[in-house]
Order: structure tokens, then C-alpha cells, then sequence
């Protein structure tokens, strides 16, 4: 199920949501309730084929989990 990225156009609130891909436009949010929740467009991250690991300057392994440098929020 994808994630999808909303901000609603009543209370300008945004969230994130496991949405099945046919009701991505029905979602309500989870703040105010309303019906409104317009779908973000939002980064993602995808492996190359045959690439290994990233590594940092040092030679040691960068640390994974998707994120694009600090553009996700969550870093």
C-alpha cells in the first residue's frame, strides 16, 4: 500500500497516510476532519541496480533507510 503526503485545504494541516492507490483522492484529514485533503507531490528514493552500499567520506558505510539528505523532515 503506497504512502501518500496530504495537506488539507480547510486547516492547511499535513500528514502522510497508507492509502490502497484507487481511494488515494478520499482522504480525510485527521485533524479537522474534512473531506478536503488534496495529495502532495513528494521526493522517493529508489536503488540503483547493481549498486552497493553508499559510503561516506570516511570509506564507512553511509547510513541507509531512504532518506534524500535531509528533505524528508525526518532528519
Amino acid at each position: 500500500m503506497p504512502l501518500y503526503e496530504y495537506r488539507c485545504t480547510d486547516c492547511d494541516h499535513r500528514f502522510d497516510a497508507l492509502v490502497p492507490a484507487g481511494r488515494a483522492d478520499l482522504t480525510a484529514c485527521p485533524s479537522c476532519g474534512a473531506e478536503r485533503a488534496r495529495r502532495l507531490l513528494s521526493v522517493f528514493s529508489a536503488p540503483r541496480a547493481g549498486a552497493g552500499p553508499a559510503r561516506g567520506g570516511d570509506g564507512a558505510a553511509a547510513p541507509s533507510g531512504g532518506c534524500c539528505g535531509g528533505a524528508c523532515g525526518a532528519c
